[in-house]
Parts: C-alpha cells; structure tokens; sequence
C-alpha cells in the first residue's frame, strides 16, 4: 500500500506536466470519424428500387420528346477575350505560392496549404463547381496564361509544332490518370507537403513542354488528364460557364449529345470511376480482411503498396468487365446487328453521372473538414505567423463527422447524390441507347443487363459510404 501511495504521488505530478504540455492533435477528414447508426440496409434497398422504378418509367414513355428537349439550348456571349489568360496567369502564380509553401513551409500536411489545398479545394472542391457550372477549370487553369506569354514572346520565331500521331488518340492522358491514381491512392506519403510539390512542379513543366510542343488546345484535349476529366465533368451541369459564353440547357443534354468516344476515352472513365470505388473499398474492414491486415494494428501505406496496387487494378478489371459485360449481353439479348464498338463508344458516357456522383459523395467529409483547415493555412502559407485572410485564429468545426445530426445530414445528402447519378445515368442510358438502336423494344431490351450493372453499384457504393472503416 505505501509503494502504491508512493507512485501515486510521483505519478500524478508526472501525468498533470504531460496533460499540460501536451498540443492538439490533428486527424485527416478523408476518413469516416464515425460509425453510422442508422437503418442503412432500407437506404440500399430503396436506393436500388428508386433507380429500377426511373428506368421502368422511362421505358413506358417515347423517348423521342426527351431526345428533342435535350437537344435544346440557350447561349449568351461573353465579350471577355484576355480576361481568360489573366485569370489562368494568377492561377499560376498562385500554383508558385502553394508549391513554395510545400518546399518551405511547415511540414505537418494540417498546416501546410500544399496539401490541403490540392486534396480537398481542387480534387474535390474544383471537380464539385465544375459539375455545377460548367468549365471553371477552362478559366483558372494554370498553363493557359503562361502559354499565351509564350507565344507572345516567340511570336516572330518560327513555328514547328509536332503533328498528333492518330494512333494516340487520347491515351496520354489514361496514363496521366492512371499515374495520379497510384499516387493518389498507393504512394506511401501523398500529403507530405515537400513530395507533392516536387510532383505538381514536375507535372507542371512536363505539361507545359508538351503544350509548346504540341500546342496548348491539342495537348490540353488530350494528352493532360485532369483537364480532359474536367472537360467531361463540365458536360453535366444545366449551366454552363464556357470559355466565352454561357450556355443554359437541361442537366446531362451535353452528356447525351456527346461525340463518340475512341478506345482510350472508355478506358480513362472506367478508370477513373473505379478508383474512387477502390477507394472507398480499401479502407473497409473487408478489405483489411482480404489484404490480411490487422485493421487496429494498419501497419502504414508503404507496407501494404503491393497489396493495394493489385486491387486498384483488380478493381478497374472488374468494372470494366461488368460494363462490357453488359453491353456485350444486351447485344445477345436483342439481337441487333449495330456494332458492338459503337455502343460502347456511346453508351461510356452513362458513367460520367455515377462517377461524379461517387467522387462527391466519397470526399464530402474531406471537403468539410479540410477545406476549413486549408483556408487557415492558406492565411499563413509558410508558417511564419502571418494572417493573410484574417483566418489564421479560425477554429475548425471538426464535430460535423460525430455529431449525431450533422452525421444523419450528412449521410443523407451522400445517399440521395448517389441515387441522383445513377437515376441520371438512367435517363442518359435512355435517351443514347434509343439514338442507337432506333426501335423501342430493341433500345429497352440492350439496356436491361446495363441497369443491373448500375442498380448492384448503387448499392456498392451507399454500403461503402456506411460501412465502418478501419484507417
């Protein structure tokens, strides 16, 4: 008893300097802080008999009235010439700042605004507006106002650009993706704010480079991935802030009316919606079962590379193979002698809705959570003490992934956008595969396996959304 009095009395003190020196610990928002406690089995079920119950509508109704209404459109001209290139020339400038801050500045990825920054205001924030209103992206990339300097600079030299080779189409740019992807979702330390600045400052001269080789539209349409992804993004919203107009239409008709698509384009869509699937997948308890992993002893990212790098790919397989699947079983289905290569070329398209849908459900919290936390970096770029924004005091409200009603908000506003992008990839699904086939019954009957797909993945991905998650 008098040991124990004795360590009580050393311990105590011992305890209290800790507490008293301890600092706030910082957690990353990409993953779930809770564990959903709702009736999530009638959201799968409703969320699967809401999307069958939009395809058996559509199928008792012509599609010829909702082919004729998607191909109008209203346009308003924005006289706006040189406004673009000195928009994207302050971009530029604004891609030097946060690339200097990830040299320079703190190396914690919370208070760096690098990582922040790149994560959640523009692989999610930027792909979210672009989605709502069109080509924002045509406006604040950060290649066009250098370029235009460039030419202007070079403009009496002599001009050699390099003709596209044909058989490229636009497999740069699924390499591109496919290189971002691994990073993204494989390389051991993608927030460490010196490596990701290291990757987009290379990225950026590479791109710029070819620009010049190539020419700033023809490499921008297609050999540089995240604009060729944001371009297709942009064919979603009901209005659309072009490059010098505005263009008012229904929601997806520019999606429907779409050009074909070559070889590459189908493979870069289905990669880019099976990543963010894989995504959400690797961090489940499933996964950790499948990969062997304690998922309360997750031995770090580097030691599971192999691992996830087969899944990633095990995942793009899959989904491929069930999209062609089902396109090659309508086919076999109606017996149509329309070329299978058109109608995958076409019907691609129908995953743009799924896909963004998916992208916004899955980094919500991430968004939330860490675009407040980049707009108190964003004040103090390299950590110096500096209040730039007036946010640098800002308390972050982390307590929206625990509270009960903010979660249940939450939940319900990713729910409701997955089922609202399949519903969409519906009525698109409608509308193409009528172009295509012509006949009625012919159209519906091609389409049946292609709706299975998409009712299995809406359940897929409202299970990832809910299900708890190991890291």
């Amino acid at each position: 008893m008098g040991n124990d009095k004795k360590l009580t009395s050393l311990g105590l003190p011992a305890l209290a300097s800790l507490l008293l020196e301890a600092e706030p610990a910082l957690a990353h928002a990409s993953d779930r802080g809770h564990v959903l406690l709702l009736p999530t089995e009638h959201y799968l079920v409703g969320g699967a008999i809401t999307v069958l119950a939009s395809f058996v509508v559509l199928a008792l109704l012509p599609a010829a009235p909702l082919h004729r209404a998607m191909q109008q459109h209203w346009s308003l001209a924005l006289p706006l010439p040189r406004a673009r290139a000195i928009v994207s020339t302050a971009s530029f400038g604004l891609i030097i700042l946060l690339v200097s801050a990830g040299w320079f500045g703190s190396r914690d990825p919370l208070a760096n605004p690098l990582p922040l920054t790149f994560w959640s205001l523009i692989w999610v924030g930027l792909v979210v507006l672009q989605g709502a209103v069109g080509n924002v992206w045509g406006w604040i990339n950060p290649w066009y106002g250098p370029w235009r300097i460039a030419m202007l600079l070079t403009a009496r030299l002599p001009k050699s650009r390099m003709a596209w080779p044909r058989h490229l189409t636009t497999w740069p740019s699924v390499v591109g993706l496919a290189a971002f992807v691994w990073f993204e979702l494989v390389d051991p330390a993608p927030d460490d704010p010196n490596r990701l600045a290291n990757v987009i400052a290379g990225y950026w001269l590479v791109t710029f480079v070819a620009m010049l080789i190539f020419g700033y539209r023809r490499w921008s349409a297609r050999g540089e991935f995240l604009s060729v992804f944001l371009a297709i993004i942009a064919r979603l919203p009901a209005v659309c802030i072009g490059e010098r107009k505005i263009v008012l239409r229904l929601p997806a008709a520019a999606l429907m009316n779409a050009p074909r698509l070559p070889p590459s384009g189908v493979v870069f869509l289905l990669l880019a919606l099976s990543s963010v699937t894989f995504d959400g997948l690797r961090h489940t308890f499933l996964w950790m079962r499948v990969i062997g992993v304690n998922p309360l002893e997750f031995p770090g990212r580097s030691a599971v590379m192999p691992q996830t790098t087969v899944g990633l790919t095990i995942a793009f397989m899959l989904l491929s193979s069930a999209f062609v699947g089902a396109i090659v079983l309508g086919h076999v289905l109606a017996g149509t002698t329309v070329p299978l290569k058109r109608a995958l070329s076409c019907l691609v398209w129908t995953i743009v809705p799924i896909s963004f849908a998916y992208h916004f459900a899955h980094y919500l919290p991430s968004l939330l959570i860490d675009g407040q936390f980049a707009l108190v970096a964003l004040s103090d770029p390299f950590a110096v003490g500096q209040d730039w924004l007036g946010t640098s005091n800002y308390h972050v409200q982390a307590a929206l992934l625990s509270a009960a009603q903010s979660v249940w908000i939450l939940w319900n506003v990713q729910a409701a956008t997955i089922v609202a992008g399949h519903i969409v990839a519906i009525i698109a699904s409608h509308v193409i595969a009528w172009r295509i086939y012509g006949d009625g019954p012919t159209a519906i009957i091609t389409q049946l396996p292609l709706v299975v797909v998409m009712i299995v993945y809406t359940v897929i991905g409202l299970w990832l959304l809910s299900t708890p998650t190991a890291i």
